[in-house]
């Protein structure tokens, strides 16, 4: 049978309809909500489903369950959009499977505001305000159907590219939307000339993914040319940059490009030269920012690593703030965590425009200041909590610069026993082991997404871009992480952040290749493109020696965790992909490391005046200071972590 099921909150447990009262109430409406979870349950026979609905879908003591809703004048239904992962939906499945011992039983979720007082055009007022277009839609509450799955559409190949002029690659970069530019797409015409064939859509998505500037940092690697210094500071500017060129110079670098990366690390590469930094632990793989430190555990001296990582998620949090901060720390999680490193502690650090600001005076297409602000701590807060991290600072700073775009940075702090961790390179005939979440459509072209300039128009165009997190799974990985026996197993891991399968496996290896068919999917309608650029979250890629597969899959079960082998590390010195019996990717990884055309620019350093204050302290000033948003209280917001 199939049936729908509307659970409410009893009142004195009711924060979410409580926090949407008070939404509207800023809106400035006279309107009364009432919010349901709305359960739309599938093939469930009438004797599960009168256990499952105190078991698994209601709390018998905060909640109500009814199969229909209360009078009001107007009910408005918000569910996903197909192909977005639903984590509520996917636990009450979960709970099913596990409750009855089958997976039959599907689930959809939507939320109901039940909404009373409204007057003339408010329903539109409120729509524009509480469906974020970006993942949601309204639903039609008339119909109880399975979403069904799009057609699976072929890969494409770009017939007659080696051939297009300037004007149709222009165009060409235009219709499809990269965030690479001419240069690069003239770069990539003159590798298919090369190769005797015109592209598929799998390999534009994928040089479009891993030169984007997300991944290459296109920004920072631009060359830098006719470098001038102005302003109060020019002469102590010139020094530093005269110290950074002898430092090149004594490098043995000074005929190689300047640019900000370069102006960056350098210091780094010299201390290592020079063995100043005596506690660098250099690794062939590039998860965390790792030293060496010795750690007394029960009177015994023992090495162990302690890793270090930061994320940044401005992109995704200014577009879907509750996924987009859940993700930064899912993402700097996963980093050591892929080292095979326990992650213990966090920190966070966030940048918002004035959230007091009245949500009507909101810039147009963007999301309102304190929706962000608000949802983007619960968010971060979420993820972190349910993973078990210890978030010892929270700290938001309050700058009008940040109305543009949010500052979204999560820091994380890891450790693991050194000899737990092999880190070795693969050989040909090691298998690649897909591990952890399910891929869907949440998250196609985030890499490239966040490294596109956008307009108005964007908003209709980032559904697949917003990843969805899923903190259960990442905490079971964790947990699976944990066992010596297990990660001795383990040559090289990767974790997938920017690029999914593409850049976590195509980088894991110099030589691959790639049965996208055996990638698990959480939603049915995604073509071989799709599944390569996914970004859904909370998956790693491991590498094993053939005989230790079996062995690595039965221990990730025992933690509930997802393990299926879909590569084969080659020696043919090319990432291929193959789908439905076909090569949809077939790429020479020199080509792949040229990273694209090369950038220059001239650059003007400008220094400004020094900052003096004359001010007198006087009790008008203090308080006005203590007025300032960077001065006020931010408990409210620190309380929603765990410390």
């Amino acid at each position: 049978m199939n049936t729908r099921l509307y659970i409410s909150k009893n009142d004195v447990f009711d924060t979410t309809s409580h926090y949407a009262n008070h939404q509207l109430k800023q809106l400035g409406l006279q309107v009364t909500v009432k919010v349901y979870v709305c359960f739309d349950v599938f093939n469930i026979a009438e004797q599960e489903l009168q256990q499952a609905i105190y078991s698994v879908f209601t709390d018998p003591v905060t909640e109500t369950c009814s199969t229909t809703l209360s009078n009001h004048q107007e009910n408005l239904a918000i569910e996903y959009l197909p192909g977005q992962f639903d984590l509520r939906a996917d636990s009450a499945m979960q709970c099913c499977q596990l409750l009855f011992g089958h997976d039959n039983i599907k689930v959809q979720t939507s939320l109901v505001y039940g909404l009373d007082g409204l007057q003339k055009d408010d329903l539109k007022f409120i729509k524009k305000h509480f469906i974020n277009t970006v993942d949601s839609r309204e639903k039609n509450l008339e119909l109880l159907a399975i979403d069904e799955a799009e057609p699976i559409r072929e890969v494409q190949v770009f017939e007659n590219f080696i051939h297009f002029s300037e004007a149709e690659l222009q165009t060409f970069l235009k219709e499809k939307s990269l965030s690479i530019d001419i240069e690069d797409v003239k770069c990539i015409q003159r590798y298919f000339i090369q190769e005797n064939r015109n592209p598929t859509e799998t390999e534009i998505r994928v040089l479009d993914t891993y030169w984007s500037d997300h991944c290459r940092h296109t920004t920072f690697l631009t060359e830098l040319d006719n470098i001038q210094f102005v302003g109060d500071y020019k002469e102590e500017l010139e020094q530093s940059f005269n110290k950074y060129l002898s430092i090149k110079k004594e490098l043995g670098k000074e005929s190689s490009a300047i640019s900000l990366m370069d102006i960056a690390t350098i210091i780094s590469k010299y201390f290592i030269k020079n063995n100043l930094l005596p506690l660098y632990h250099h690794s062939k793989e590039n998860n965390a920012a790792t030293i060496k430190i010795n750690v007394d555990v029960n009177r015994k001296n023992e090495e162990w690593l302690l890793l270090f990582k930061n994320e940044t998620h401005n992109h995704p949090t200014e577009i879907e703030p509750f996924g987009g901060a859940a993700t930064c720390i899912g993402g700097a999680i996963r980093d050591p965590l892929s080292g095979r490193a326990f992650v213990y502690q966090a920190m966070r650090v966030s940048g918002a425009a004035n959230p007091l600001k009245k949500i009507q005076d909101t810039l147009v297409n963007k999301l309102p200041q304190q929706k962000i602000v608000k949802e983007a701590a619960l968010g971060y807060s979420s993820y972190g909590n349910q993973i078990g991290l210890s978030t010892s600072l929270v700290s938001e700073i309050y700058d009008e610069g940040y109305k543009a775009k949010r500052f979204e940075c999560g820091f994380v702090i890891a450790a693991v026993k050194k000899e737990f961790v092999r880190e070795e390179d693969p050989i040909a005939g090691d298998v690649v082991l897909l591990l952890g979440g399910d891929t869907g459509r949440d998250g196609i072209g985030g890499a490239s997404g966040s490294s596109k300039q956008h307009n108005e128009k964007s908003i209709t165009t980032l559904q697949a871009e917003v990843q969805k997190g899923n903190a259960i799974t990442e905490r079971n990985i964790q947990k699976l992480f944990r066992k010596p026996e297990v990660i001795k197993l383990i040559k090289k891991c990767n974790d997938f952040g920017a690029g999914g399968v593409c850049v976590a496996i195509g980088e894991i290896a110099e030589h691959i290749d790639i049965d996208l068919n055996q990638v698990p999917l959480k939603y049915q309608g995604l073509n071989g493109t799709e599944i390569a650029i996914s970004e859904s979250q909370e998956r790693m890629a491991v590498v094993l020696s053939k005989n230790d597969v079996e062995t690595f899959i039965q221990s990730a079960l025992q933690e509930n965790v997802k393990a299926t082998p879909i590569a084969i590390v080659t020696n043919s010195g090319r990432l291929r992909m193959f789908w439905n019996g076909k090569m949809i990717v077939d790429l020479k990884r020199d080509f792949l490391h040229t990273n694209g055309a090369t950038r220059s620019a001239n650059a003007i350093v400008e220094s400004s005046t020094p900052f003096s204050s004359t001010s007198i302290f006087t009790k008008e000033h203090f308080l006005n200071t203590l007025q300032e948003l960077n001065i006020a209280s931010q408990k409210g917001m620190v309380e929603h972590f765990d410390s």
